[in-house]
């Protein structure tokens, strides 16, 4: 299945619920994604930055999320980035560090229209690696609260092998020169070995004063080894979505839609009134 129907798929069935999150009493006025005159509130102090997955966009992966977070009173902003100027549908291409500096400089934007002390990040897949990342290498942590990262490749990915089969039928070398030559430097990135996992996992990959939330599911066939998403650090919060609804399906494509998922990052962005989900969803496998 293309992973466009995949999302469409796994978007479809919210039409309802954010329906009924748009109902939900604002705590803030913030006036939908992106209103740099949004001003934080007491219950929710920080600002929240989205950052999407690979091929993906601001507008499509986690705007959901991010609806439903607006619509709940948090002032929320996105940004496409890694994308090319001439293709500019499409981010998350180029390599990790690269991208990492506009993150960077959309999050400074950010807190400083806000006022806020802090931002808080959220990202799913690349995106969660990139909030990683950004947390330990653009030297911006006391500018950042809460890290909850949705199916990060923090140890780099294997796609259920075949990324691990390439690397061993190409050899390393022959794999990232394909990759880069052809515009995708991010998938010699995000595997065992690359760039950015060197650099993130070379020393702590947590930070002193951020919280850390790292979210994946057992079922997810992208980031795999699925144990490979997280950090396992004293201070950080590991989840599986099965650890709290033990029969959603949910897959790597689907965690950004999937509603367990979203109350997990309610609760991680508001840890000192987390509450506990009383009906899981079913999430979309893939």
């Amino acid at each position: 299945m293309a992973r466009g129907t995949k999302r469409w798929l796994a978007a479809i069935g919210l039409a309802g619920v954010l329906t009924l999150s748009a109902a939900v009493p604002a705590q803030a006025a913030t006036g939908g994604n992106n209103d740099f005159g949004c001003r934080p509130s007491a219950a929710h102090p920080n600002p929240v930055v989205l950052l999407h997955g690979t091929f993906a966009t601001y507008y499509e992966d986690l705007n959901f999320l991010q609806a439903d977070l607006a619509a709940r009173g948090y002032c929320t902003f996105s940004l496409t980035y890694g994308a090319y100027p001439q293709f500019p549908f499409a981010g998350g291409l180029k390599p990790v560090a690269e991208s990492s500096l506009e993150i960077k400089a959309f999050v400074e934007k950010v807190r400083a229209a806000t006022g806020a002390a802090k931002v808080d990040v959220v990202g799913h897949s690349e995106g969660g690696l990139q909030s990683l990342y950004l947390a330990k290498m653009q030297g911006i942590q006391r500018e950042l609260g809460q890290v909850v990262a949705i199916a990060p490749p923090t140890h780099g990915a294997n796609a259920s092998g075949l990324l691990t089969l390439a690397y061993t039928l190409l050899g390393k070398s022959t794999w990232d020169t394909i990759v880069k030559t052809i515009g995708l430097p991010i998938f010699a990135d995000e595997l065992d070995g690359g760039a950015a996992i060197v650099a993130l996992n070379t020393g702590p990959v947590a930070q002193p004063g951020i919280g850390y939330t790292i979210i994946t599911s057992r079922y997810d066939e992208l980031v795999t080894p699925t144990e490979t998403s997280f950090v396992r650090e004293p201070g950080v919060r590991n989840q599986y979505v099965q650890d709290f609804c033990p029969v959603d399906p949910v897959g790597h494509i689907g965690e950004a839609y999937d509603l367990n998922v979203w109350h997990l990052v309610r609760n991680a962005l508001d840890p000192a009134n987390a509450a506990p989900i009383k009906v899981c969803a079913a999430g979309s496998p893939g």
